[in-house]
C-alpha cells in the first residue's frame, strides 16, 4: 500500500494536468487498472496522440501481464473460468509478486485463490481512493514531494526477496541492463524485451549451473 497510495495520487494528478476530464481519469483507474500504462495513456492523450496509437501503445505495455499469467496457470488452472476471469482483472505487478511469494512458499491449498483475490481487491480499492484524492489534489501538491520515487522502491521491496538464486540473479541482471539499454525504443517494447529475454537468460543459467547451487537458499 505505500507503494501504491503515491503512485495513485501521481496518476491522478497527471491525469488532471493533462487536461483529461475528472471522470474520465477515475473511469481510467476503473477500466484499465494499470498505474505505467494508465500513465502512458495520460501522456499520449495530452501530446494529441491518436486512438489506435494510444491503444497499441498501452496493450504492448500490458503484454507483460501474460507472462504473469503464464507463471500463475499451475495455480489456478482448475479454477472456473468466473474467477479466472476476475483475477486476471484484479492481476496487477504487486499482486502477482506477493501472491506468487505466498504460493511458492506455502503450502499447496484449494482455497490459495482467495489471497489473490484479497490482495488485488485491496489493491483496487485504495488504488481509485487515491486516484480521486489526486483528482481533487491536483495541483496542490508541490512536486518536491517526489511521490514517483515511491514506485521503484516499491518494486524493489517486492522483488528482492524472491531472488534466491544465481540464475534469479542472473535473470534479474540481464533483464535490468535491458531495461536501461532499451529507454529508446519506441512502445516501450523493452517491458517485453528485458522480461522474455532475462527468463531466457535465468532459464539457460539453471541449465548450465549444478542443480545444487541453483536450488541454494530455495
Amino acid at each position: 500500500m505505500l507503494g501504491v497510495m503515491p503512485f495513485g495520487m501521481v496518476f491522478g494528478v497527471l491525469g488532471t494536468e493533462a487536461g483529461l476530464d475528472p471522470i474520465v481519469v477515475m473511469a481510467m483507474s476503473v477500466i484499465i487498472f494499470g498505474g505505467a500504462s494508465q500513465v502512458v495513456f495520460a501522456q499520449m492523450a495530452s501530446a494529441g496522440a491518436s486512438g489506435l496509437v494510444i491503444a497499441s501503445t498501452v496493450g504492448i505495455l500490458n503484454l507483460r501481464h501474460a507472462l504473469y499469467s503464464a507463471s500463475l496457470t499451475q495455480y489456478f488452472n482448475d479454477l472456473p473460468m468466473r474467477w479466472r476471469i476476475l483475477l486476471s482483472y484484479l492481476l496487477t505487478d504487486e499482486a502477482f509478486f506477493v501472491s506468487l511469494h505466498r504460493m511458492q512458499t506455502q503450502p499447496p491449498s484449494p482455497f490459495m485463490h482467495y489471497h489473490m483475490l484479497g490482495t488485488g481487491g485491496l489493491l483496487w480499492i485504495m488504488w481509485q481512493i487515491t486516484t480521486a484524492i489526486g483528482v481533487g489534489l491536483g495541483e496542490l501538491i508541490p512536486p518536491s514531494l517526489n511521490l514517483g520515487f515511491a514506485i521503484p522502491l516499491t518494486f524493489m521491496a517486492i522483488t528482492l526477496p524472491l531472488i534466491r538464486s544465481a540464475p534469479a540473479l542472473i535473470a534479474l541482471i540481464v533483464a535490468g541492463t535491458i531495461t536501461i539499454l532499451g529507454q529508446d525504443w519506441p512502445w516501450n517494447i523493452w517491458i517485453i524485451i528485458a522480461g522474455i529475454i532475462g527468463m531466457v537468460a535465468g532459464f539457460l543459467a539453471e541449465q548450465i549451473m549444478p542443480k545444487r547451487e541453483s536450488e541454494g537458499g530455495a
